[in-house]
């Protein structure tokens, strides 16, 4: 019978029927044999001495060939110098590649304000299609404060240092005590910034590029802004938007009850009346104890603790604990009617 029914009758796949009838390490019987056109290895070492050439070494393979058909030589065809090239590994982009540097991520830490900035611009859009107008704003990263803001016409690294000058003299800024963070845009990036932060004594971090976690706080901030019910879909004029963000700004630093601040607002925390504050909350909570222990069943209340430590990018469980906090590279950039 033929093999095939006999592997079929046995429900056998003939495949495994010829691989077990093969001794193990038994050399094929049908060798591969070279073909009678194929190359000598004397003329492939030929051909790999010509593509390695000065004038070839940067040619493809169909460059040289027509080049030696003008001079009057032929070696092999085109396929047949690929087929030489790639059995050394050759056949690959030869040219110098962009490779994109491995950036640092940006370790801050705030243990009270005035110690970590972190600021952002953002469009607000005004009548008409494309035009808008632009937002900077400076955030305390550790009481939520918007230390520093302004609307401009356009972006600008002038404006920018208008911005963070008027700011940092505002806020009694000394040498050496501040960080100011941002993500990579050109006005965060101009020189103008970059020397008066210089000239400040102000260290710049800068985040790394399209990782849009390493600036939470500035778009934590522009969220609240724009998903404000009373946020207008277009601005009629920059009037409109400046009086806007003066009624947004006063409500955000000083009636806004933030969940990341122990529910205090941002003005408490930051001119460091926090602790009155909570003293007050916790005689009013003991009160309401006394009175009523029986509707508190995890006993004495306590108030809300506020964070002792900001992080931008809290260096991860693994690392070592005494791991110094990253030096960075700064930014800013801004402009127009500074609040």
């Amino acid at each position: 019978m033929p093999i095939r029914d006999l592997c079929a009758a046995t429900n056998l796949p003939a495949s495994t029927f010829y691989r077990r009838r093969k001794p193990r390490g038994e050399a094929s019987l049908r060798e591969k044999r070279k073909s009678r056109r194929a190359l000598s290895d004397e003329e492939r070492r030929r051909v790999l001495c010509v593509l390695h050439e000065d004038r070839f070494v940067d040619k493809a393979p169909a460059e040289v060939y027509a080049a030696l058909l003008d001079e009057g030589v032929y070696y092999c065809s085109i396929s047949t110098m690929y087929r030489i090239l790639r059995e050394n590994g050759e056949v690959r982009e030869r040219r110098n590649q962009l490779r994109h540097p491995q950036y640092k991520k940006p370790e801050l830490l705030a243990t009270g304000p005035n110690q970590v900035w972190s600021w952002d611009i953002t469009k607000l859009k005004g009548p008409e299609k494309w035009n808008n107008y632009y937002l900077y704003v400076i955030i305390d990263i550790f009481s939520r404060y918007a230390v520093g803001w302004m609307i401009a016409r356009r972006e600008s690294g002038e404006l920018a240092e208008l911005l963070i000058s008027e700011t940092c003299s505002r806020q009694g800024i000394d040498e050496s005590q501040l960080f100011i963070h941002s993500d990579r845009g050109s006005p965060m990036t101009s020189k103008a910034v970059a020397l008066l932060l210089s000239d400040l004594g102000v260290t710049k971090s800068l985040s790394r590029p399209h990782v849009s976690n390493d600036n939470p706080f500035s778009e934590s901030h522009f969220k609240t802004l724009k998903y404000r019910p009373t946020f207008p879909k277009r601005f009629g004029s920059i009037e409109d938007a400046r009086a806007f963000c003066q009624i947004f700004f006063n409500w955000y630093n000083t009636e806004h009850y933030h969940s990341g601040l122990a529910l205090m607002t941002p003005a408490t925390v930051h001119h460091g009346t926090a602790g009155t504050c909570n003293r007050r909350r916790q005689a009013v909570l003991s009160r309401a104890f006394e009175k009523h222990p029986e509707r508190f069943f995890n006993g004495h209340p306590k108030v809300l603790r506020l964070p002792e430590e900001v992080w931008i990018n809290p260096p991860s469980k693994t690392a070592d604990s005494n791991a110094t906090i990253a030096s960075i590279t700064v930014i800013s950039d801004s402009e127009v009617s500074v609040r």
